[in-house]
């Protein structure tokens, strides 16, 4: 049984909603986010990632940093930018790509069912970046970004959806991506009470995208109700802002990997070690991209390489051991390249497939990166999978497109 609850949102007028809208503060970093703010003063990505307007010599995660964030966010609501809703609302969000939409129910979710697992997650969090979301909690008292979540499409869920997106939407617009965002508020207390009763019938939800805030805002939920002796549960802060989506509706992209060296190994050395778990093939210079599961796309010395992985090096019995990322850590990360842990190892970093196998190319030609492995996306079915078995992923293992554009809505903890 899942517990969705209705909220006040903090959120744009009317006409500079497209204004502030913004990409969410993980999918890019401190030079792009400065390019993208530049001159846009509503963007909330001076709330988001406030470092683009402090000089680059301060340390990111100085508590500065989080007040200047406030500050930004003060300013926006101070100039009539964003306002406050009267009623506790159920929102419904929508998102459309390549002829695509996605509608999803922005509703609070319960921070104790994330900890007791109602709310099911697929992926192991980097410290560094679950600390940083928590300090932008602790100190505004917001959450600035909602979490993005799927679940078991529901029939009379859908219906319900269908019949409230012919009113005329609150926001629609499209961002300059070129996805359109889509808006409405349900305000009918006999239509919120249907989902929040409808939700009942789902057994679990499952974290598409956002562990960080997830996690960050059920633990900084658990030091409040640690902190306070006249805790009942019913408090803002025992409940976080998700936007919830049928899987049925969503798609996967490639999460794929770069690595700063070769662990000491020439080229040559490095590729023959690769024949013992793949099999290696020369592609040439033209991107080439993985065509099944097992298969791995390289990209090393301005050229690009086919590997698959041979017989006993995956189960696909197992819902980890039959993963590519698993295959490629255990195969290849972990004996050839010395990298152990995905999730503190400075050497790896991670680009999302929506930025195409160009930016594996650009980082490698650069001198910035020395290889780049590109995978083949996992499926849905794996995912639910992996979570209904109390597994988890490997960090950074699935890409969810569009994103969820950050400042349409913020929830309050007080």
């Amino acid at each position: 049984m899942v517990m969705i609850r209705p909220f006040k949102g903090i959120r744009p007028v009317q006409e500079k909603a497209a204004q502030v809208a913004c990409k969410p503060y993980d999918v890019i970093n401190k030079i792009e986010a400065r390019q993208m703010a530049q001159g846009k003063e509503n963007s909330f990505l001076h709330v988001i990632k406030p470092e683009i307007d402090l000089p680059d010599t301060m340390d990111e995660h100085a508590i500065d940093v989080y007040k200047k964030g406030i500050e930004s966010f003060n300013k926006l609501l101070s100039n009539k930018v964003l306002f406050n809703d009267t009623t506790e609302n159920i929102y419904i969000y929508a998102q459309t790509m390549d002829g695509r939409t996605q509608y999803g129910i922005m509703a609070c979710a319960s921070a104790e069912e994330y900890l007791n697992g109602t709310i099911k997650e697929h992926e192991l969090t980097r410290p560094d970046k679950e600390e940083d979301r928590k300090n932008h909690i602790r100190y505004s008292n917001k959450n600035y970004e909602p979490v993005f979540f799927a679940y078991p499409a529901k029939k009379e869920i859908d219906e319900i959806v269908s019949s409230e997106i012919k009113k005329t939407p609150d926001y629609n617009f499209i961002a300059d991506d070129g996805i359109g965002h889509h808006l409405w508020t349900i305000s009918d207390k006999n239509t919120i009470n249907s989902i929040v009763e409808l939700f009942k019938k789902v057994p679990h939800t499952y974290v598409a995208d956002g562990h960080h805030r997830s996690n960050a805002a059920a633990k900084v939920a658990k030091e409040r109700k640690e902190a306070n002796a006249n805790h009942n549960g019913n408090e803002e802060y025992n409940f976080f802002l998700a936007v919830h989506f049928p899987d049925n509706q969503l798609k996967i992209f490639d999460y794929n990997r770069v690595v700063k060296d070769l662990n000491g190994l020439s080229a040559s050395e490095f590729i023959e070690k690769l024949h013992k778990s793949f099999v290696v093939e020369e592609k040439g210079n033209n991107e080439y991209k993985p065509e099944k599961l097992h298969q791995m796309s390289m990209y090393l010395g301005s050229k690009w390489y086919s590997l698959s992985a041979k017989q006993g090096t995956y189960n696909d019995s197992d819902p980890i051991a039959c993963l590519d990322v698993t295959i490629l850590s255990e195969q290849l990360f972990e004996p050839i390249l010395g990298i152990k842990d995905l999730r503190t190892d400075k050497r790896i970093d991670f680009v999302g497939g929506i930025r195409g196998l160009g930016e594996l190319k650009k980082r490698v030609d650069s001198g910035e990166m020395a290889v780049a492995f590109a995978l083949y996306a996992v499926s849905m079915k794996q995912l639910f999978d992996i979570a209904d078995t109390n597994n988890i992923m490997p960090p950074k293992t699935t890409w969810f497109e569009p994103k969820l554009r950050s400042g349409l809505m913020i929830h309050s903890l007080i």
